[in-house]
Parts: structure tokens; sequence; C-alpha cells
């Protein structure tokens, strides 16, 4: 069976599977960054303070999660020749990387936000670190081999 460095091989059962969960935790932390601008703006309305950098995270997370829907649905895309975007693949694996590092790494930096977001925001990534392992896995690792 040959590929090159831009495709995936044909979809096995694992393959097909590791994919579809990458999508599902990408759709998972859209809905979970939904849910928490949601809060953000719930908390607002209540007359508690809300600083502009929680605003601006609750709105750019979710922004994101849509960039890394894409990014999944690309690299896995099925059509009659089953090729998938290798670029994609990779862009996906690093940004699922980085992201929970970010994300955590600057809500704990005191007095950037409060406690009940920093857990908000720590529960919102739980799915990108799913994205992170699951594109480190053999299945996917197989899929996309490292070219030269």
């Amino acid at each position: 069976m040959e590929t090159d460095t831009h495709s995936t091989p044909r979809t096995t059962p694992g393959l097909r599977r590791a994919a579809d969960r990458v999508t599902g935790c990408a759709t998972a932390y859209g809905v979970l960054g939904a849910v928490a601008l949601a809060a953000v703006a719930v908390v607002a309305a209540g007359g508690h303070p809300v600083n502009t950098f929680m605003w601006v995270r609750a709105v750019l997370l979710p922004l994101v999660a849509v960039v890394m829907h894409r990014l999944a649905v690309a690299a896995f895309r099925d059509g009659p020749d089953q090729r998938g975007s290798r670029r994609a693949f990779e862009r996906l694996g690093t940004l699922s990387a980085v992201m929970p590092i970010a994300i955590v790494g600057v809500d704990l930096v005191p007095g950037v936000c409060p406690l009940w977001y920093a857990a908000v925001q720590t529960v919102c990534v739980l799915p990108v670190v799913g994205i992170a392992f699951l594109t480190r896995g053999a299945a996917l690792r197989t899929a996309f081999p490292r070219g030269r």
C-alpha cells in the first residue's frame, strides 16, 4: 500500500476509531468552551466582576475549538481515495500539546482570574489533552508516518 507524506493510508477500524475520537474531543471542547462563555456572561449579568482577560479568553477559546475541529476533519477526511492532510494532523497535534499548558499556566498566574474561572478553563481543556494523547497514539502515528 503506497502513501505519500500528505495523505493517510486506507482507513482501518483502529484508525477510524481514533479519528472519530479526535473529532469528538474537538467537538466536546467547543461545547465546553461555549458553556464557559455562557458562564462568564451569567456571572457578569449577575453583577459580579468579570475582567477583560476573562471575556477575551471566553470568546477566543470556542473560536479555537472551531479551528481544531476543522483541522481534525481535514486530517481525517474521507473520500473516494480516503486521503487526509498530514499537515492538518501535525498542526492539530502541536496545537493540542501547547494549548493545555498555555491555558492552565496563564490561569495559575495570581490575580489574572478568579479560581472558579481557572477551574472552568481546566475542565474545558481536558478534551484537548485527549486530542494530544490520541494524536500521539500508535494508530494515528502509523497513519501519518514522519516524512524526510
